[in-house]
């Protein structure tokens, strides 16, 4: 066996590779469309039945240099995580932690500073209004905190946590913040991700307008939101071709 491989044979040793891909491959995308910040920010995978256990990406390292082999592998349990040589960045361990421990629907979860949703955050009124298919799609579907506490550490954790006790709603608009998106997959989580970065971006440049909104009657947002829910395996070809892209530019997040 040559020595390629037996990296690659390795590779597919460690423990939750496929899953481990998968993360990577969003964290790659997530900076091709500039939606992450410098080297903060985070995203986390549950691997066991009780989504005590999780994958999250290193401390400070920059989200187009994550790969399958450099997630940090953490049990939610453990008090001592942070005494660890490899620590993960504090505040990514306060807010994911606390969702893995005590959101059992939080199964993956994506926290960015992207910029439309982090204006959308920045408003007195947070409220996303269907003006549009994308914003139509997130009607009843998100929560806004509105009492930002500071960083991210364990008790604040918690706090946001509590916040996603309603399984329907998958978003968080982080008051004076930024965004939480949960979901089962690394796949249905970040294609909620980037449409709601999408809608908000439509929505803030409508706003820019100056010019009344054209809101969606509340009836149609229902009904435009529920069928995009039972819209059949958009978050994982959405997913799947991302690799695809990855994988024909020779792209090393799979490694």
């Amino acid at each position: 066996m040559n020595q390629q491989e037996n990296s690659k044979s390795f590779l597919k040793s460690l423990p939750f590779y496929d899953e481990r891909v998968d993360l990577a491959a969003a964290f790659r995308w997530t900076a091709r469309l500039n939606m992450h910040e410098a080297v903060a920010n985070h995203y986390s995978l549950s691997v066991n039945d009780d989504g005590s256990k999780f994958l999250i990406n290193a401390n400070q390292i920059h989200f187009s240099k994550v790969k399958a082999s450099n997630l940090l592998l953490l049990d939610a349990n453990d008090k001592k995580t942070l005494s660890r040589s490899d620590a993960p960045d504090p505040t990514a361990w306060g807010l994911h932690s606390s969702l893995h421990r005590l959101c059992p629907h939080a199964r993956c979860a994506m926290h960015v500073h992207s910029t439309y949703a982090t204006v959308l955050a920045s408003l007195a009124d947070s409220t996303l209004p269907p003006i549009e298919q994308n914003s139509a799609m997130f009607f009843g579907r998100y929560v806004i905190d509105d009492n930002y506490g500071g960083l991210a550490f364990e008790k604040e954790g918690e706090r946001c946590a509590a916040l996603f006790s309603d399984p329907k709603k998958r978003v968080m608009i982080m008051g004076n913040h930024g965004i939480l998106v949960i979901g089962e997959t690394v796949a249905e989580t970040f294609n909620t991700l980037y449409y709601f970065e999408k809608a908000a971006e439509v929505y803030i440049k409508a706003l820019q307008t100056g010019q009344k909104l054209r809101i969606l009657p509340e009836k149609i947002a229902k009904r435009t939101a529920a069928q995009i829910d039972n819209f059949p395996e958009q978050g994982e070809k959405h997913l799947a071709a991302i690799k695809q892209l990855l994988d024909d530019e020779g792209e090393d997040y799979a490694e």
